[in-house]
C-alpha cells in the first residue's frame, strides 16, 4: 500500500477497520471489516502510518497503539519471509 509494490497477498499484512470503528492488525486475514494491506517491512509500515496512507485507506484515524502493534509484528516476521523473496 505505502510502497505500491505488487506482492502475493500472503506476503502482506492486513490492517482492518472493524465494524465498530477500531483499527487493528489482522494476521489471519479473516476479521470482518474494511482492510488495507501493507508489506511486512519496517519502512513500509512506518511510511503507511507517517504519510497517512492507513488513515486514508480505512477512513478512520490511526490510533497511537497501532504503531506498537506493528512494531511487534515486524520483529516477529523479520526472519520468516526473508529467504522467500
Amino acid at each position: 500500500m505505502a510502497c505500491r509494490t505488487v506482492r502475493p497477498q500472503r506476503e502482506l499484512l492486513r490492517i482492518v477497520r472493524t465494524p465498530d470503528g477500531r483499527m487493528t492488525v489482522d494476521p489471519s486475514g479473516r476479521v470482518a471489516g474494511r482492510g488495507a494491506y501493507v508489506c511486512r517491512t519496517a519502512e513500509c509500515m512506518r511510511s503507511a502510518i507517517d504519510k497517512g496512507a492507513l488513515t486514508r485507506a480505512l477512513k478512520v484515524a490511526t490510533p497511537a497503539e497501532l504503531g506498537g502493534e506493528l512494531a511487534t509484528m515486524i520483529h516477529v516476521n523479520e526472519g520468516g519471509a526473508r529467504g522467500q523473496e
